[in-house]
């Protein structure tokens, strides 16, 4: 089995293996980050392509020291997804942050595990704008460390943690709003 410095190697000399094996070994993960947040399969599949294709041509700029291949790869799936959302939706809701909260209590009532919960928040989720989905995604459905989002997102660690706080307060407060009007 090929490492990825190998592979790397192979794709810098031109070789259609390297690209086979990269593909074959990051294609999937690829994918399921994209599908979760485009509608349909087939821009999914279209983001999958340009991201591989933009990876083949700026391997050079590959620096393993940085991060793993698949940290990089999610980096230019991450944008080049970004990209797509917002050609494609209008500017979302934008609810002002006056509510005063503590991380704990909106760990609490985000976290409880509750089928019809979990529905309203991924229902909620889908009125984010992208970005904010896609740190969502990142860090809560790929289990991903602050820092590989930081790194995939161009941004700190910290500041990736107080916008998480912030995404968290919103759909508490939405999630608030939505219970007291049913």
């Amino acid at each position: 089995m090929e490492t990825d410095e190998q592979i790397i190697e192979a794709v810098k000399d031109g070789k259609r293996e390297g690209q086979r094996l990269m593909v074959s070994r990051y294609g999937q993960m690829v994918f399921a980050m994209i599908v979760r947040q485009v509608t349909t399969t087939m821009d999914a599949e279209e983001l999958t392509q340009d991201t591989f294709m933009r990876a083949f041509n700026n391997i050079d700029r590959y620096d393993s020291r940085r991060s793993s291949l698949g940290t990089w790869l999610c980096r230019i799936a991450y944008h080049l997804t970004l990209d797509f959302l917002k050609r494609r939706q209008p500017n979302i809701i934008s609810m002002d942050d006056t509510t005063d909260i503590s991380d704990e209590s909106l760990e609490t009532e985000l976290s409880t595990g509750n089928e019809k919960r979990i529905q309203q928040l991924e229902q909620l989720m889908e009125d984010l704008p992208p970005d904010e989905q896609m740190l969502l995604t990142l860090y809560y459905y790929e289990d991903r460390t602050l820092d590989e989002c930081s790194f995939i997102m161009d941004t700190t660690s910290h500041a990736l943690a107080n916008r998480l706080y912030r995404i968290r307060k919103k759909l508490f407060k939405q999630l608030k709003k939505q219970n007291e009007n049913s």
